[in-house]
């Protein structure tokens, strides 16, 4: 008699539901996990990993030759063949853990051959999440829609759809709560980082080092793009010599407000490998992030493992990790003044040679055992495995 069928996960690209995969097999509940890449994950074994190529194929090309906003809605489109795929290779008992939009066939196709269907919510409910990109577009009196339309009807599908919906943070948890969702489908299971490679520097800081401040994950409204660079030029007032460090993924709708800022010296990075991005943590003073919408923010995590304080807003998310005056501050969204003064608060404290307090504690919220310790708990109350 073949075994019960246990977990597959079905995920577009590599994404925080690696942990969830790797969780699984840790606990030999994971089948497969389904990629849409030509490459598997590091954690989760290949004899548990299904891959197809193709979409990676087709994701990479659309990166390398179209604007970020017609790339990211030719990826979405793709969505419809992916669940198609996903759906072939799953099992009458299977449960599906997916991500909004990605597999709404192959969770309805679960539910009707005795599984469950979980949804890791990596942002707040699509609703409230076109809701405050559309308030910033009409802001800014940006053309361009907040999302694709095609995406927006599949994510609010999938919600719809899902038996359970895993949440990353306070904010994406009250998104759903607000609009009336029962909160017993609400499993809460923030994200882990991965402690082994982001660490605080070796070294200690130079002490010629300007007030060094980091903004990673690309420049867009939905990131605050005019918010974060309104309050450098407020910092560069009383700091003369600070230096902003970018990447240099630029959205469409963030190219208009940064030719207003034209003026101000920013220090770009292209695509980094691993341990560049790490390194570029572990050189720079302060993390500043003030998204408007961000179901978690992996950076401000990721940043915190790294030593940094982070200025950050409270719907990133991630935010529930910030002790202000203690390892951060949180200011309002939309508030560049108020993102300035707890960045110049906190240049003071580093000149002064402090560290951010609260490091062990924080390392212990951020590492997988504690995640995979919620999320396996989340399973067990639910009676799987059964």
């Amino acid at each position: 008699m073949p075994p019960t069928p246990g977990f597959a996960v079905a995920c577009f690209l590599r994404s925080a539901d690696d942990n969830f995969a790797r969780a699984l097999e840790n606990h030999g509940l994971l089948d497969f996990y389904a990629l849409g890449t030509r490459r598997g994950t590091k954690v989760v074994s290949p004899e548990h990993t299904r891959l197809q190529p193709l979409f990676g194929l087709l994701n990479y090309v659309a990166g390398r030759t179209l604007p970020v906003y017609q790339a990211e809605s030719l990826r979405f489109r793709s969505f419809g063949l992916f669940d198609r795929w996903a759906r072939s290779l799953l099992r009458p008992g299977h449960h599906l853990l997916t991500a909004y939009a990605f597999a709404n066939g192959s969770m309805r196709w679960v539910q009707q051959h005795g599984g469950r269907a979980f949804l890791d919510a990596w942002t707040s409910h699509p609703e409230e999440f076109c809701n405050l990109l559309t308030e910033e577009q009409q802001r800014w009196g940006s053309r361009y829609p907040p999302v694709s339309r095609y995406y927006q009807d599949r994510a609010v599908d999938s919600v719809n759809v899902a038996d359970y919906i895993f949440t990353s943070s306070t904010f994406v948890r009250q998104s759903f709560l607000k609009r009336g969702f029962d909160p017993e489908r609400l499993l809460f299971c923030p994200y882990p980082v991965d402690l082994s490679l982001y660490r605080p520097a070796s070294e200690p800081r130079p002490a010629q080092r300007p007030f060094t401040i980091l903004h990673t994950g690309g420049l867009s409204l939905r990131k605050g793009a005019p918010y974060l660079l309104e309050a450098f030029r407020l910092i560069r007032n009383e700091v003369t010599n600070a230096v902003l460090r970018v990447r240099r993924h630029i959205r469409n709708d963030a190219v208009d407000i940064l030719r207003r800022y034209a003026d101000l010296p920013i220090e770009w990075s292209e695509s980094l490998s691993l341990e560049g991005h790490v390194r570029r943590y572990q050189t720079s003073d302060l993390l500043l992030f003030p998204s408007v919408e961000d179901g978690f923010a992996q950076v401000v995590a990721e940043a915190l493992a790294c030593g940094l304080p982070v200025v950050t807003t409270p719907n990133t998310g991630a935010a529930d990790l910030i002790h202000p005056g203690v390892n951060g501050e949180v200011a309002p969204i939309r508030e560049p003044e108020a993102l300035a003064h707890a960045a110049l608060k906190w240049w003071e404290r580093i000149r002064a040679g402090e560290r951010i307090g609260g490091f062990e504690e924080l390392k212990r919220r951020l590492s997988f055992q504690e995640f995979e310790a919620k999320f396996i708990g989340h399973l067990a109350r639910l009676g799987i495995p059964s």
